[in-house]
């Protein structure tokens, strides 16, 4: 008999048929549903199809009518809603996938990578190249080929060899990272080989190191006196990297904890260095003098402070320092005629310790903070072989100090920031 809106309506807890299998259910708590019953292959089944609330017992009975038809055709109604679903499900996460641009892509692998690189620029050295050079960025991940990166890299392959091959590591990376991602399926790293067959050949590697502009050494003393004339707070800290052989980097991140001025040792930690180990830097006598003749900081200030408070000296500051000593002529630069570089003065230290000192190349190489070479020897080796490098600075100081002919040199206290 079927059911009547009176009987729905003052309905006790319990199943009430309406008929064709369908049934108002109702619970203890007062809620009530439409259950859907059937037999099919000699098994009875039961399935809701929503609650009273949200469907009419004239929907309710439509989809009644509906789910028998499919039971006399044989069809189970509860495995087929659930077919269904899945492929509603799968449809959504295909959608989903094909939302996932490679731009996309890049943005999530920088940020689940970035806290262990080392150096906080690779992020936005990463982020630029792809920007620039992936000229796919809005492409759906799914879609992207070899073809496209091929396509992309060409134009840069021989122009800009060293930007081509970051490109090709970072694009096949972030690639990866997508197919882990289940955003797309194909093997990008196989990309790198295939794409290699390709391009066209590249030159040997050592054909195309680029040397950092150096200034030659019997040239710095000239310089330095130069430099000296100057009183800006960019040029102390060329100064004081030149007397220490030192990165720009070091010098502009150091603080007077750091320092030792009556030891006359400057300890960089392992954190700020290169090869990611403590170096002791021996302060020579000029460089002592150059740090006591800047004003007095905190220990936890910068010895080499930038405009803001509480921040370094930018990147730029010791390049600008060489850059504004050639800005009427390019008077410093290398033996190719290249203006110099702030980098190039460690390279003009070397050629000067191996070439005019008795001083040993691992004394040299200790000095600039490289590795030794020779795993064996490196193994066995305990010291830093800092007092023989006290020594070569201080020689390398003493050198730096000579008087070039009709130069009279000229010291200033460091009060601007611009020179």
């Amino acid at each position: 008999m079927a059911l009547t809106q009176l009987q729905i309506k003052n309905s006790k807890p319990g199943m009430h048929s309406d008929g064709n299998g369908l049934y108002l259910r109702v619970q203890d708590s007062g809620s009530k549903g439409w259950i859907f019953r059937f037999q099919l292959n000699g098994k009875r089944r039961e399935m809701g199809i929503g609650t009273l609330a949200d469907k009419s017992l004239a929907d309710a009975r439509a989809d009644a009518a509906e789910l028998g038809k499919q039971v006399r055709q044989g069809i189970d109604p509860i495995e087929q809603r659930k077919a269904s679903q899945e492929a509603q499900q799968q449809a959504a996460e295909v959608a989903k996938v094909k939302s996932v641009t490679f731009a996309d892509a890049v943005t999530q692998y920088i940020a689940g990578r970035k806290e262990g690189w080392k150096n906080p620029k690779h992020h936005a050295q990463w982020q630029a190249t792809l920007d620039t050079y992936a000229t796919f960025g809005g492409k759906p991940v799914v879609e992207i080929t070899i073809d496209d990166l091929e396509q992309a890299l060409r134009p840069i392959w021989l122009e800009k060899t060293e930007t081509a091959t970051r490109v090709l590591s970072r694009v096949i990376c972030v690639m990866a990272y997508a197919q882990d991602k289940g955003w797309c399926s194909d093997d990008a790293e196989t990309w790198s080989n295939r794409l290699r067959r390709r391009l066209p050949m590249l030159p040997k590697k050592d054909n195309r190191v680029q040397h950092h502009p150096a200034l030659p050494y019997d040239q710095l003393p000239a310089f330095m006196a130069d430099l000296r004339s100057k009183s800006s707070i960019g040029t102390r800290a060329l100064e004081f990297a030149i007397l220490c052989a030192s990165r720009s980097g070091e010098v502009r991140l150091a603080k007077w904890s750091e320092v030792d001025l009556d030891a006359g040792i400057w300890a960089i930690p392992a954190d700020r260095m290169k090869m990611q180990r403590e170096h002791r830097v021996p302060l020579s006598v000029q460089a002592v003098e150059l740090l006591r003749a800047l004003p007095a900081g905190e220990p936890d200030d910068f010895v080499f402070p930038g405009e803001k408070k509480g921040r370094p000296l930018s990147d730029m500051t010791l390049s600008a320092a060489v850059r504004r000593r050639n800005e009427k002529e390019i008077k410093w630069k290398d033996a190719g005629g290249e203006p110099i570089v702030p980098h190039g003065f460690r390279s003009t230290f070397a050629d000067w310790a191996s070439e005019t000192t008795p001083f040993p190349s691992d004394v040299r190489e200790m000095a600039l903070a490289h590795v030794v070479a020779n795993k064996v020897e490196a193994a066995y080796r305990r010291g830093d072989l800092f007092e023989k490098r006290r020594q070569l600075m201080q020689a390398w100081s003493d050198f730096a100090d000579i008087k070039p002919a009709n130069v009279i040199e000229i010291r200033t206290t460091i009060f601007s920031q611009s020179a």
